[in-house]
């Protein structure tokens, strides 16, 4: 039967399973707060016993450009080069003394302060349709070219298990998410970790495959019960089963049955409570807030991360595309289609994209978030200097060499650029920055302890940080 939670496999079974009654209690759990949100629970007391990372009030907001925006269309254009390279964009002045980004961009330029560019981030293995190198921050997460590219962890899913959500009603790690292969799982972590797809826990406006609004809404009903279960027969089953558990109380000298009930109580209390259903409706938002922040769906999605972060989820992801193949941001020329080029492609995203992310970040520090919330800004490679690619007017390929980004908030330091390309934006020049750096500074800004491992099938352990270190300019 359909029904609420359906689509979080509560009756899937893992490894070796014995049918008993402890056992229905915890699948039964598991079908009305997800993937054994109990056992999720009882692994933050254990981590918080042990001294480990738990919830600090932090969190991270993924702008995720889902196929690569062109580096040279937006943070760092080349004005004096020839129009093949330069592209068809102007210029404009920033708050930063010198620097200059895309026309398209007024509002970031104008509080460029609040933000710190990265024009030096090396994408080399990376790839999309799975998106998955800098998500995870693992060379080898390529499933194109590797059988094991799914396994590796989500470095949102390293947070979710290490530090948690900063508030056990709420998910740690929610996406928004046009495509599977647009976001990155738990993989060895394990299927608690994975992140909890948003997409039907709020109503947004539908968009199509080329980003026309279809007029239709949908979303919102993922909090409804079925019709023939409410919140107080719920609470009933679980009295109910804590009666039977009390018979063995006597037996239990360890205190573990005090302390599933306690969980699965909380467990409970996320799902029928009212933290993480207010958290997705949108209409508790002032009407002047939520016509500040726009109609368009991406804009309605960037509000919900502010109160998804501001409930106490840890890490956001809002999967930035229309269509579900390799992404809009995907630039590659006019004939082909819904990709487009630089001009009919790129070009109507800026502006939107402008006031998304300026809107987002001057939201946070209205509500005192900003110095807590990390908000990242990027996509999977940069694009070719050259324009006209594949036969196009003005399109540009895949370029991993190198790629830009911007990041805000999150207490670091920030109102400056970090590393510099070639004069035609073909390669680094100075100080790159690797996706190990990037994971290394997000776990760091979570406090997640950079000498964390996780073990794979066979035991063996794997650090989380691979050849990376914290970006340093930014502390």
């Amino acid at each position: 039967m359909s029904h609420a939670f359906s689509q979080w496999n509560a009756r899937t079974r893992e490894g070796i399973a014995v049918v008993d009654r402890r056992g229905m209690v915890k699948a039964s759990l598991a079908g009305i707060a997800g993937l054994s949100v109990p056992e999720l629970l009882r692994q933050r007391a254990r981590a918080a016993a042990q001294g480990q990372s738990s919830a600090t009030g932090k969190s991270v907001i993924l702008l995720w450009m889902a196929g690569g925006p062109s580096h040279i269309d937006t943070w760092d254009p080349k004005p004096d080069r020839p129009y093949e390279n330069r592209g068809p964009f102007g210029v404009i002045p920033t708050r930063l003394p010198g620097v200059q980004i895309c026309e398209y961009l007024p509002k970031q330029a104008a509080m460029l302060d609040k933000f710190t560019i990265l024009r030096g981030v090396d994408a080399r293995n990376s790839n999309h349709e799975p998106n998955k190198v800098f998500q995870t921050a693992n060379m080898e997460a390529e499933p194109r070219t590797n059988p094991k590219g799914d396994s590796y962890p989500a470095i949102a899913s390293i947070v979710a298990k290490h530090h948690g959500a900063n508030n056990p009603a709420m998910p740690p790690y929610v996406a928004f998410m046009r495509s599977r292969s647009h976001v990155a799982y738990a993989g060895m972590l394990g299927r608690r970790y994975d992140p909890f797809l948003a997409d039907q826990a709020a109503r947004l406006p539908v968009y199509d495959l080329v980003g026309t609004d279809t007029g239709k809404v949908a979303g919102g009903n993922l909090f409804n019960l079925p019709t023939d279960l409410s919140s107080d027969r719920i609470f009933e089953r679980r009295q109910l089963l804590t009666r039977f558990d009390k018979l063995r109380r006597g037996l239990d000298q360890a205190g573990s049955m005090d302390a599933m009930d306690a969980f699965s109580r909380q467990a409970i209390d996320m799902v029928v409570g009212d933290s993480a259903r207010n958290a997705f409706d949108l209409t508790r938002e002032p009407a002047a807030v939520r016509e500040q922040c726009g109609q368009h769906l991406w804009c309605q999605q960037a509000l919900l991360a502010r109160r998804l972060v501001e409930a106490g989820v840890a890490f956001v992801t809002l999967d930035l595309s229309y269509h579900t193949a390799s992404g809009t941001w995907d630039t590659h020329g006019d004939n082909i289609p819904p990709y487009g080029g630089i001009w009919n492609g790129l070009r109507p995203l800026l502006p939107l994209f402008d006031h998304l992310v300026t809107t987002l970040v001057a939201d946070l520090e209205q509500r005192g978030l900003l110095d807590k919330t990390l908000v990242i800004a990027m996509g999977e490679f940069g694009r070719t200097p050259q324009i006209g690619t594949q036969d196009s007017t003005d399109g540009r390929n895949h370029w991993p060499y190198v790629m830009s980004m911007c990041m805000a908030g999150g207490g670091l330091k920030h109102g400056q650029v970090i590393g510099a390309s070639e004069s035609d934006g073909g390669y680094i020049r100075e100080r790159p920055v690797t996706p190990g750096d990037l994971a290394a500074t997000i776990y760091q800004h979570m406090g997640v302890p950079l000498s964390t491992t996780y073990d794979d099938e066979r035991g063996r352990p794997h650090p989380i940080v691979n050849s990376g270190s914290p970006i340093r300019e930014l502390w």
